[in-house]
């Protein structure tokens, strides 16, 4: 009731609006004029139409449907003050069309006007549709519904509707939107250590470095995604924590969050491989509980306790893979230490075998493994828990901060014992 008037008016007004102004510009690209109009295209591209409708009646729960929602009244309101703020027109003239496929193109023209354009309403509302739907497909019904997608996509084009520079900046608004309006999980902020803000001013100034490289250098937009990428970062070691990689409970990374952190998710993965050369990949400990580095391939004899934050699981198999983020290069509080504990006691209940890992296998993983050991009573101090590891993964780097938390999580477990 309210999305589909609001598209409808905004849409138009803006658009009716834009025609009567004499500052419209156009930024065209020289090989653009060789891509061809393909008339039969008009119909995935009205097809967005009726999968808009039915995007509603999918969702399973309120705060999907809500949030889904959001985004969409998102897409649209971000989309027109584009359009009122930077007014962009389409340049080509489009060839007349005979039949059924220029029917719709005539009813096209009733209400759209060449004159929304940057970024691509269309591009947007394909991107988060697609989240939708793939979401509630099985795989094989995700390949087709994918590339029906895709048409739409590229239908913007071969319609003669929009120019390149709306598809590019309607993707790039799209993944914002949808990693700024998470369908899962929620934004949350704590107060951080002074180490943390440390870690987060570090990140801050590459980003500017980045940003203002970006602004100085010709073409030089590309230098933008590394300069969002680690000011997202910098903001969760400001307070925003692990939410800013929008991690699951079994390892998975949010598409958008993906895309949107890659530059520093490659650099994250690169620092991985460097600094683990010279590490087992993993080193047991004690009944069955091994510690180590975020798996480089599937563990399909063993469960896998993932305590990364900016780690992906993607198509590693394990017997079962359960996931409790953690940043990098943070000593866990002593809350996140009780609940990973608890978490890796039913882990291993259920299974023989149990990895727990981070990224190198040498910090957040063995605070865990030594407040574990202390809790099942295989050490009976913070020094013989740190000792056992050491003896079995040797290059493991655990600070005075890490003592402490393990200090203070030690006198708990002596207070529930006595």
């Amino acid at each position: 009731m309210l999305l589909g008037p609001l598209f409808f008016l905004s849409y138009g007004q803006v658009n009716t609006f834009t025609a009567t102004r004499d500052d419209v510009a156009s930024l065209v690209f020289a090989w653009e004029r060789s891509i061809p109009f393909v008339p039969w295209t008009i119909v995935p591209y009205w097809s967005i139409d009726v999968l808009y409708g039915i995007s509603l009646f999918i969702c399973t729960s309120r705060q999907e449907l809500m949030r889904h929602g959001y985004r969409l009244l998102a897409a649209s309101l971000v989309a027109c003050a584009a359009f009122l703020l930077f007014p962009l027109k389409f340049t080509f003239t489009r060839p007349e069309t005979q039949g059924a496929f220029g029917w719709l193109f005539r009813q096209l023209e009733q209400f759209d006007l060449p004159y929304n354009q940057a970024p691509s309403l269309h591009i947007i509302l394909t991107w988060l549709l697609w989240l939708r739907f793939r979401q509630h497909l099985n795989s094989n019904a995700r390949i087709v519904a994918g590339g029906w997608f895709l048409l739409i996509a590229v239908s913007v084009l071969t319609t003669w509707q929009h120019h390149v520079i709306d598809v590019i900046s309607g993707i790039v608004v799209a993944v914002i939107i949808s990693y700024l309006i998470p369908i899962r999980g929620e934004w949350r902020w704590q107060r951080p250590t002074w180490h943390a803000r440390r870690l987060a001013g570090k990140y801050c100034l590459g980003g500017m470095l980045f940003l203002m490289a970006g602004a100085a250098i010709p073409s030089g937009y590309l230098l933008l995604w590394p300069a969002v990428a680690l000011l997202s970062v910098a903001a969760g070691y400001a307070g925003l924590g692990v939410t800013v990689f929008q991690k699951s409970n079994h390892g998975n990374l949010s598409l958008s969050a993906r895309l949107l952190l890659l530059p520093y998710l490659i650099g994250a993965k690169i620092s991985r491989c460097w600094f683990s050369r010279h590490t087992a990949q993993c080193n047991e400990i004690a009944a069955g509980v091994s510690l180590g580095r975020f798996p480089d391939k599937a563990q399909q004899d063993l469960a896998v306790f993932d305590l990364t934050a900016e780690l992906h699981k993607g198509n590693r198999n394990a017997q079962s893979w359960q996931a409790y983020p953690l940043m990098d290069l943070l000593v866990p509080d002593i809350e996140h230490l009780r609940t990973s504990v608890r978490q890796l006691q039913q882990l291993h209940r259920e299974s023989d075998k149990v990895l727990v890992c981070c990224a190198l296998g040498l910090s957040r993983s063995a605070t865990v493994i030594a407040a574990w050991l202390l809790a099942e009573g295989h050490a009976t101090s913070v020094a013989q828990a740190v000792e056992l590891i050491h003896s079995r993964r040797p290059q493991i780097v655990l600070t005075p901060a890490h003592i402490e938390i393990l200090e203070a999580f030690s006198k708990e477990q002596l207070c529930q014992t006595s």
